[in-house]
Parts: structure tokens; sequence; C-alpha cells
């Protein structure tokens, strides 16, 4: 079978409200945006690692955690209410017209998602390289909450925010209802065509891959930014771990706390 080109794409702009600087920010010693080039460069089947930034020191905090970055960003596609479609689409049309390097699959793997299990990666590429008919591959977790015993409020009236065939499907037992599934930022695999062609991420055709609820952590406050930090701290989930580095870049090791060079540099 032909190779496929396979290439991650780690979206990074500079500006961030909830956590500023978040994507450089440190957790666990080690800088947000590592996390994600890490899971990367554990993958068997990812052959480019890409990080799409407007940001410069981003730029230079990407190259010397493992990853290319070809490009800047235009700024329009780095503004608060820019959605993953165009900054996706962007990337890979650059790398097809500027370097004729025509990807097969598109791996997103959104930073504010660090905690990934090992094999995460493979395992979502895997499911759209043996499923054809498949547009792409999603990571999601059971929900927390289940949907079918949310409201909406009209008029100041209660109303169900699903309708179903269930009758008052708000008053019965949770084990009785449907299992649902909350969509994480840890991975999506997407085919070239379904960006290029079907101008989406998701396509029709849209398969789980499942992880695990203790590592659904999506870092958009300062309390779930300390939660994830008390995970890895305590060290009991098996998690893809940048390497760390020395003065020089080369890597070894597992991160051990704070590095006041790169911390140097990122000030």
């Amino acid at each position: 079978m032909e190779k496929k080109h396979i290439v991650a794409i780690i979206p990074a702009r500079g500006g961030s409200k909830s956590i500023p600087r978040k994507n450089i920010k440190f957790l666990n010693g080690i800088p947000l945006l590592a996390y994600s080039i890490a899971a990367a460069e554990r993958s068997k089947l990812v052959d480019r690692i890409i990080v799409s930034t407007d940001d410069e020191v981003i730029a230079d905090l990407a190259r010397e955690w493992g990853a290319e970055v070809p490009f800047l960003r235009p700024k329009e596609l780095a503004e608060d209410a820019t959605t993953d479609f165009p900054v996706m689409e962007h990337a890979v049309r650059w790398l097809e017209f500027n370097e004729d390097y025509r990807a097969d699959i598109v791996v997103q793997l959104r930073p504010t998602s660090p905690l990934r299990p090992p094999g995460l990666v493979d395992e979502a590429v895997q499911q759209l390289l043996q499923n054809p008919s498949a547009d792409s591959v999603r990571a999601v977790s059971p929900a927390g909450e289940n949907p079918f015993k949310m409201w909406e409020i009209e008029d100041g009236m209660m109303q169900p925010l699903l309708h179903t065939s269930f009758h008052e499907a708000y008053n019965m037992h949770r084990q009785a209802l449907p299992s649902t599934y909350w969509q994480t930022g840890h991975v999506e695999a997407i085919r070239f065509n379904t960006i290029v062609k079907k101008q989406s991420l998701t396509g029709d055709v849209i398969l789980p891959c499942i992880v695990p609820h203790e590592y659904a952590v999506d870092l958009d406050n300062l309390q779930q930014w300390a939660f994830a930090a008390y995970l890895l701290e305590q060290g009991e989930l098996d998690v893809v771990k940048p390497l760390r580095r020395d003065w020089f870049g080369h890597k070894f090791g597992q991160p051990e706390g704070a590095f006041e060079f790169y911390k140097a540099k990122l000030h």
C-alpha cells in the first residue's frame, strides 16, 4: 500500500483572554505547546509536525521543541472569533502550493487538551485508514452530564433542551437513557478532501475515538489548569509527556520542574 502523507497541525495563536499567553505558559515545568508536539513526535504514522501561529515567540519555541513553522499565520486568521476551519485550510493549502506537499490526512492537535494517553494519535489515524468511507475521526469522552436532563429557559419557563421520542426523558433514570459523548480537543484526523472539497473539518461520516473521561481536561480557565497540573504531578495517568531539553535543544529524561533557560526566553 502506498505510504500516506500524514501531517499533524497544531494551532497556537498568540492571543488568549482566559489564560494569557497560555500556549507558552508552563504546565508542570513544560510549555503547554510542547505536550502536543510530543504527542505528534511519538506517533508512528505522522510524518510532519507543523505549528500554525501568528506569534514569533511561539514559533521559536515550537522549533526548539521539534516542530516545523514554515509560515506565520495571517493576523486575520488569529482573531478571537476565528474558527478552526480556515486555520486548517490555510495550513494545508500553504503546504500544497509552497512546498508541493499534499497531505492525505491532517491530524489536528489542540494544545488545550494536553493529557493524551500513549497511542491515541495513531489510533485515530488508523481508524481513518481502515475506513475509506469515513471523512474524519474525532476524540470524544463519556459526557459528565447527560443532555437528556438539560433545559433551556424561554420567556421565563423551562423547556427540555432535547426533544426526543422518550416521554419526559428528564424524569427517567440515567441508566435508561442513551450514552452520550462530549467532543474533546485531544485529536482529530481529517481527510484532505474533507477540508478542501467538502469545506469541513468533519464531513458527513465521523468516527469516534473514545478518550477515557479522566483524560478529558480542557484548559479554558485557571481552575482547569490547576487541575491538569495536579493530575500530572500525581503521576497516576499514563500521559505522553515532552522530554526535557538541555541548553542545546537535546532531549533527555522526563520533565522535572521549570527550566530557567526557557523562562528567560519567554519573558
